[in-house]
């Protein structure tokens, strides 16, 4: 009976030892913290739960300055919600690059998860 117990508490240990190493991967570990976004984005879902909009304070920031903070949430909300992070965002056909309309000092963007 002691083995089993023993054997048990084993493997409990492992698998939790590895929830750790995956934890540090994905968002840092070891005494370092993780890399903040540059800017703050928050998401709003579409009447169509695909698709999205994500806002983000940006001021006068480019579409690449600010493309990581809107790429975050998006993956996040397609991988929960769909179980997949890819995301089909809308495209301004002048630039080939994600399109975005300004409100003030924000930017936002829209896109639909296309994870199945």
């Amino acid at each position: 009976m002691a083995l089993k117990r023993w054997i048990i508490f084993a493997i409990l240990a492992f698998a939790v030892s590895g929830c750790a190493s995956v934890r540090e991967r994905l968002f840092g570990g070891g005494g370092q913290s993780a890399v903040a976004l540059p800017f703050r984005a928050a998401l709003a879902r579409g009447e169509d739960r695909r698709d999205f909009a994500v806002r983000v304070r940006a001021g006068g920031a480019t579409v690449d300055d600010v493309r990581e903070s809107v790429r975050f949430p998006a993956t996040r909300y397609c991988l929960t919600t769909f179980g997949g992070s890819d995301t089909r965002w809308v495209i301004d056909p002048a630039t080939g690059d994600w399109a975005f309309a300004r409100d003030g000092q924000d930017m936002i963007f829209n896109g639909r998860c296309v994870a199945r």
